[in-house]
């Protein structure tokens, strides 16, 4: 595994590209090819966001758009048309994150309001142009039950960090066959009087309406998850709580740090630390998985490179159907009775001194990094081998209903 560092953002080779502008506007970009060159003009300019747009993402039949705003809005665009399709207008602050299910039956909103909202497509019959894609809201996830001591009694907690998390963004995402959906900014204490722990939370598509599990031990916000695209064939390790018949790979991005998880596996397969002087704000896979970049708000992105077969040997479709035409959702999650959190890494963390928590962030030669100027962080990055436990261990843990 290796780091870069540019000074740009990196895009992905597609025909058309989506950027945000300041004051709501949307441009789609695309790409034009000479015998010499190729370049990148201005295709489309889509506007009705009142404020800026926080994140968006395309459908997966690439015909529409979804942006969320800090007008704490929702819209679906007609990208052929270049028009409004549909506004989705049920949150009360920021939308910070927005999520398109693969198989586009569904998608989901996170807000600072301290709420995730799944929407439901239940098209309208037109007479002349057939269905017409609409989407109305399923679900509202914000608290949870929790026992108070040894009590019977319950009190409702919230899920997720208010507004006062330090970031604009908090971006969910499914995975890419449509099984799971993971959400960030967390925020889950195991009894009243136990401080909040950081934590991204797993729903199965099964139940969209509460979390199956949620993956603690980041000691900042989580604020961006982000789903490889390639499926791996099963490594055989059987430690996990996901079944399924391919391992999936995904990124979490904290504050200062990213986590890397697979479906196989319990505790992360690799950590990143010290790759940015200020937070984190996004993560984007290479179509072929062989890189994972990083931007963030000190004005760097940051690519991490893969060896060959360093994440897992693809998941071949000759072995079975590929992960996003099955129909049949064969995953589940294993929830046993005795699934524990450990927050021993967040402890740790606490009782340290500021100069021993920068210790990852130091160069080979153990002095600590100047802060003046802007120039890319050596990074400390951290494997382990899956079927071996990390040092640290940071176990998921069930939700109860």
């Amino acid at each position: 595994m290796r780091c870069e560092y540019a000074s740009f953002l990196t895009i992905r080779g597609i025909t058309c590209l989506r950027s945000r502008c300041a004051g709501g506007e949307l441009i789609l970009w695309k790409l034009h090819h000479s015998e010499t060159s190729q370049t990148w003009k201005v295709h489309k300019s889509l506007s009705f966001h009142r404020k800026d747009v926080l994140d968006l993402q395309w459908s997966p039949d690439d015909a529409f758009l979804i942006s969320g705003s800090v007008d704490n809005s929702c819209i679906i665009w007609d990208v052929n048309k270049g028009s409004v399709h549909q506004i989705l207008d049920s949150h009360c602050h920021y939308v910070q994150g927005v999520a398109w299910d693969p198989l586009a039956k569904y998608v989901a909103s996170l807000s600072s309001d301290r709420t995730c909202r799944i929407y439901v497509n239940k098209p309208q019959t037109k007479s002349k142009s057939g269905e017409k894609m609409n989407y109305v809201c399923q679900h509202v996830i914000a608290k949870a039950d929790q026992q108070q001591g040894g009590d019977t009694k319950t009190i409702k907690s919230h899920l997720f960090h208010d507004e006062t998390l330090p970031s604009f963004f908090r971006r969910l995402s499914w995975s890419p066959d449509g099984s799971f959906l993971l959400i960030p900014a967390g925020s889950f204490k195991l009894s009243p009087a136990c401080d909040a722990v950081n934590t991204t939370y797993v729903f199965s598509r099964k139940d969209l309406s509460r979390p199956a599990l949620q993956l603690p031990g980041a000691s900042k916000p989580v604020v961006a998850v982000r789903f490889c695209p390639v499926a791996f064939k099963l490594r055989g390790s059987n430690s996990g709580f996901f079944k399924l018949p391919y391992r999936l790979v995904f990124a979490i991005g904290s504050l200062n740090s990213v986590y890397i998880y697979d479906t196989e596996s319990v505790a992360p397969i690799a950590v990143l630390a010290g790759l940015h002087y200020a937070a984190i704000t996004d993560m984007s896979w290479s179509p072929n998985a062989s890189y994972l970049s990083l931007s963030s708000q000190d004005g760097y992105c940051t690519i991490v490179e893969f060896e060959e077969n360093e994440l897992g040997e693809p998941f071949s479709s000759s072995e079975g159907k590929k992960p996003e035409e099955c129909e049949e959702r064969r995953s589940v999650i294993e929830k046993p009775d005795d699934l524990m959190t450990e927050a021993g890494a967040d402890d740790d963390n606490k009782n340290q001194s500021e100069p021993e928590r920068k210790e990852e962030a130091r160069s080979d030669d153990g002095k600590e990094q100047p802060e003046p100027e802007k120039q890319p962080l050596p990074s400390k990055i951290t494997t382990t081998a899956p079927e071996k436990p990390a040092r640290k261990r940071i176990t998921p843990m069930a939700v109860d209903p």
